[in-house]
């Protein structure tokens, strides 16, 4: 018997919103087309600063918790 394997992709809503916007941006449809290109791509910047944001406050919580030993 053979097996079927499916190859999942794993893409981010981010990523997803992204492509989104861009189409409606080159298309011209809807607001989204008047946008300025800051906001068609803040969907990518948003979430990598919020990434950004985590591990600060992750590396600010080691920090603390070390010198309290």
């Amino acid at each position: 018997m053979s097996e079927i394997k499916v190859k999942s992709s794993n893409m981010s809503i981010a990523v997803l919103v992204f492509l989104v916007f861009l189409v409606l941006k080159l298309t011209g449809i809807g607001v989204v087309a008047t946008w300025s290109w800051w906001w068609v791509t803040s969907p990518l910047w948003i979430s990598f600063g919020l990434f950004l944001v985590v591990i600060l406050v992750m590396v600010i919580f080691t920090y603390i918790f070390s010198r309290i030993d």
